[in-house]
């Protein structure tokens, strides 16, 4: 694609940072510059949050581009990337601003670099309202290799809200090229595990009673399944204090679902546990392929890869339909979302298709 210049409306359909994360990155990608704005017109505090400014200032420094408009609370940006560089490059919220959230608007970066990257991504690990950092590694890390993307991911530290402090070195290798993904087969579930934590001066009964109850919360359910849910105490690799749960079921054909939540002050730790079971539950019910949070990560990988590639879903999500207007905006992928019609489909499960645009890597 020649370099050119896009516009985007940042306060259309879900209206949050996904919309910065996917144009940014794309931008990044076809070395076209983009405008947003409306950053964030309809959030209760609009425009940038301090993890938004540091995602934009990360693929800034690794394209050696130029960023206007970037500071807290602005709802107007302009980057204009320059050539995408490997190297080593740090990011830093200075809050507990999502590290994952921040790996989503680098990763597609990375990938199409001149060289090898080196990320230090520091703010928070397992953070509201953003994937786990568990969820990245356990879940999203293992299908991403589908399109043949291999990244390492080490987690030095974990940081709570409200002051961040987590640290997790990424380590990616550049691709020729992305092969599309096709995951339309279910199987039957194999396999359930996960983790229940604490951090700080937090009990480790909560760790236990999280666990506990998410297992007989699923046992209701699936009955003839071992579920290893592990309690653990985190002590020297946590900041702050922080108690939580993810859970994650895998299929005999290599799909992998998942379940979290995090403790909040006045909830019953049990409580906390019964939540990250029923999303699981919910995600596992719909006989889709990945989970409502893998669904709308994916879409960006699809549009990018040489081929079609197809995703079996459950209910299809605002963040993916967004993700999804944006994609077809700032590549030539087409996208076609249709009901699932076999018997095996519920009246909540969807085929996701696109027709790649692939990126030819000018770096090889």
């Amino acid at each position: 694609m020649a370099a050119t210049s896009f516009e985007i409306d940042g306060s259309v359909m879900e209206g949050g940072g996904q919309i910065l994360r996917v144009s940014a990155a794309l931008s990044c990608i076809h070395g076209a510059s983009v405008r947003i704005n409306k950053i964030r017109a309809g959030r209760s505090t609009p425009g940038l949050r301090p993890q938004h400014l540091s995602g934009l200032e990360l693929v800034r420094d690794m394209t050696g581009g130029n960023l206007e408009g970037a500071m807290v609370g602005s709802t107007e940006i302009t980057l204009t990337p320059g050539k995408i560089k490997g190297g080593n490059h740090i990011a830093d919220t200075h809050t507990a601003g999502s590290v994952g959230l921040l790996l989503q608007v680098a990763l597609p970066c990375a990938l199409f670099a001149a060289g090898p990257s080196e990320l230090c991504l520091k703010g928070g690990t397992n953070a509201e309202m953003a994937p786990q950092i568990d969820y990245t590694i356990k879940v999203f890390k293992p299908i991403m290799e589908k399109f043949g993307v291999h990244f390492d991911c080490d987690l030095k530290m974990r940081g709570y809200y409200p002051k961040g402090g987590g640290e997790v070195v990424v380590k990616v290798n550049p691709v020729k090229e992305l092969s599309p993904i096709s995951m339309t087969e279910r199987g039957t579930i194999t396999k359930i595990y996960g983790r229940a934590f604490v951090a700080g001066v937090l009990p480790f009964k909560l760790a236990k009673d999280m666990s506990t109850a998410a297992v007989r919360s699923i046992r209701k359910e699936i009955k003839d399944l071992y579920v290893n849910i592990q309690s653990l105490q985190e002590k020297d690799k946590a900041c702050g204090n922080g108690n939580g749960i993810i859970i994650i079921a895998e299929s005999s054909t290599g799909c992998i679902y998942a379940g979290s939540a995090l403790g909040k002050k006045g909830v019953y730790a049990d409580k906390v546990g019964m939540e990250a079971a029923e999303m699981l539950l919910r995600n596992i019910r719909h006989n889709g392929c990945v989970d409502e949070f893998l669904q709308d990560q994916l879409i960006m990988f699809m549009a990018l890869a040489q081929g079609t590639s197809r995703i079996r879903t459950g209910p299809v999500t605002l963040h993916t339909q967004t993700a999804i207007h944006v994609a077809e905006q700032l590549t030539k992928a087409k996208f076609v979302v249709t009901k699932a019609e076999d018997e095996l489909s519920t009246s909540d499960t969807y085929i996701i298709e696109c027709q790649g645009a692939a990126v030819p890597n000018s770096n090889f």
